[in-house]
């Protein structure tokens, strides 16, 4: 009889508030998972509890809730009664009227009193409407659980392990030792202190949604240069050391952070995004910059102390590859593992590896977890929605010869992946020898700003062609410099303003068919690369099923769509 964990970021409020999401083990094997925006089509799913991911959780293993040995949280209850002290003294802090500080403090009373008062009923209520009896929840710690996430699927016996995001119960950064027993905590930062929430800060100052558009601020920064009175303002504000402190900025409202930065800056945030002055990007560029110094001051230090050369990441803040990079390349670090669902979906994933010891779980090496769908069902929804397509006997071969002639390519194969990373499996692809290819998927198929880089696809044997101090990067979320021939070869997938690219590198063990798709491409053109960019358009989730991505086809300035062995042109 298989062991059932059913892990879930439930965001029942404040039991997380984003990236609801649902994974299941079985045996201690992560066997199927998902975001709940995949399902509802509605990005980052904001407040909603993931009944669906639930229910797709235990469709994909044909059980029951009843049949799950126990449910497991990112989230621990009785922990949010320590950010009480802090969230009354923010609300008494603002420079509101009396009534509206009253109000916050309400507030604030109500995020950190509540959890524990209410502990983990609210989720049972809402776990009785999927199926009864309710399986037991066990509670982790948020802060742990993106920890195990990092740690107990990397290839590391031990390792430093940073995790940095908005705000846990309490926490916004964390330090552990790995190691085979488990996780040691070696260090906390207690919110407000959060690099995650001023960044989120400065994406809503530039005029971006915050917890969705830090990634175009980090893709920003590399337009933009030293400011030396942008610089000198937040210095004096930022201690960037291994004792970080950002608390004069955050208080943990974000309208008070943005109050504080127009006042510091001698500037007013924009009202929305558009095209950016200098001094705009020149403030995106200081921003990187500082939480860039501010994670290697911390794993410097903390490497030295506790001995160790390989680091593992997770939190939100891990998604900025930028920040990635110079962790990589400190000289006391010898190799990083990033968790690619590094935001609180991600979550679910290390809670419910916390239910095993770091020896029983396997190392990563995809996130290949979500649903997949059979030619045969496709086609009869292509047949109902009366769209002409053909069968093609090598869908491989075809879509590389396509893409050599310059075609813009809807790819959708296999399990959906999980995480914010379109990784061969529902991606957009297209030829990266040409500036051109960069450009059309902007303007006419993601319709997004035109600035904006993407990534390649490559095969990992082929990447010490294309980048400096190569490495397996599998997930998106490490970038690198590169070669000369990458410039000469690849332009479409490097960044326009520094020439760094965040690769995806592919082996046949993980992807075959998206392997020999490449492999096709560089049989045609003598480059084992493709641009790959996650096949969704501007503002919603990334496609998951068939009528999804048909749609999205029609709607998009796409030439073809492979969906399994049937292919679509217009």
């Amino acid at each position: 009889m298989s062991d059932y964990v059913l892990s879930i970021n439930p965001c029942v409020n404040p039991l997380g508030s984003h990236d609801p999401s649902a994974v299941l083990f079985e045996d201690g094997d992560l066997v199927y998972g998902i975001e709940e925006e995949r399902l509802i089509r509605q990005k980052h799913a904001t407040g909603k509890f993931p009944a669906e991911a639930i229910e797709a959780c235990l469709d994909y293993a044909d059980i029951d809730l009843a049949d799950v040995e126990r449910v497991t949280i990112p989230w621990e209850p009785d922990l949010f009664r320590q950010a009480l002290g802090v969230t009354l003294r923010e609300a008494i802090s603002l420079p509101d009227t009396i009534p509206t500080r009253f109000r916050l403090a309400g507030w604030g009373m109500r995020y950190s009193l509540g959890p524990w008062l209410a502990s983990t009923s609210p989720i049972e209520n809402h776990l009785r409407e999927i199926g009864e009896p309710v399986p037991p929840i066990v509670t982790h710690p948020h802060h742990r659980s993106h920890a195990a996430s990092a740690f107990f699927p990397s290839p590391f016996d031990q390792a430093l392990v940073l995790t940095i995001d908005g705000r846990g119960e309490y926490d916004a950064t964390n330090v552990w030792y790995g190691y085979d027993g488990g996780l040691e905590h070696v260090r906390e930062y207690e919110f407000p202190n959060s690099w995650g929430f001023l960044y989120a800060a400065v994406t809503k100052f530039l005029g971006f949604r915050p917890w969705n558009g830090e990634g175009k601020v980090m893709g920003l920064a590399p337009y933009g240069s030293r400011n030396s009175q942008i610089e000198s303002s937040l210095r004096r504000e930022i201690d960037t050391s291994a004792n970080y402190d950002v608390t004069s900025l955050v208080n943990g409202n974000v309208r008070f952070t943005i109050d504080r930065l127009e006042k510091i800056l001698d500037r007013s945030r924009r009202k929305e995004a558009g095209e950016f002055t200098q001094w705009e990007k020149d403030l995106a560029y200081t921003v990187q910059m500082l939480l860039e110094e501010t994670a290697t001051n911390v794993v410097e230090e903390y490497c030295r102390d506790l001995d160790l050369r390989n680091v593992a990441l997770a939190g939100g803040v891990a998604l900025n590859c930028k920040m990635n990079k110079r962790v990589m390349e400190l000289d006391c670090v010898d190799r990083t593992f990033v968790q690619p669902v590094a935001a609180d979906a991600g979550g679910a994933v290390g809670a419910g590896m916390l239910e095993y010891e770091p020896g029983e779980i396997a190392p990563m090496s995809t996130v290949y977890w979500g649903p997949s769908y059979d030619t045969a069902g496709i086609e009869e929804t292509l047949q109902m929605n009366k769209v002409d397509y053909r069968k093609v006997d090598d869908v491989a071969r075809t879509v590389a010869e396509r893409l050599a002639e310059g075609a813009l390519v809807g790819w959708f194969q296999g399990r959906l992946e999980m995480g914010p990373r379109a990784l061969g499996n529902r991606s957009i692809l297209a030829d990266p020898r040409t500036q051109e290819s960069l450009d059309r998927v902007n303007e006419f198929v993601k319709h997004r700003e035109e600035w904006r880089p993407f990534a390649p696809s490559m095969l990992e044997r082929a990447m010490g062609d294309f980048v400096v101090d190569p490495e397996p990067a599998p997930y998106m979320i490490k970038t690198f410099e590169v070669t000369e021939s990458a410039r000469e070869t690849i332009p479409a997938v490097l960044h326009p303003a520094d020439d760094t690219t965040r690769p995806q590198t592919v082996r046949e063990d993980q992807n075959p068919r998206y392997h020999r798709l490449i492999e096709e491409f560089e049989s045609i053109t003598g480059v084992p690369v493709v641009l790959n960019t996650s096949f969704n358009d501007h503002g919603e989730p990334i496609v998951n099923r068939p009528s999804e991505g048909i749609k999205d086809f029609f709607g998009m300035g796409l030439d073809l769509l492979a969906i399994e062995d049937l292919v679509v042109e217009k």
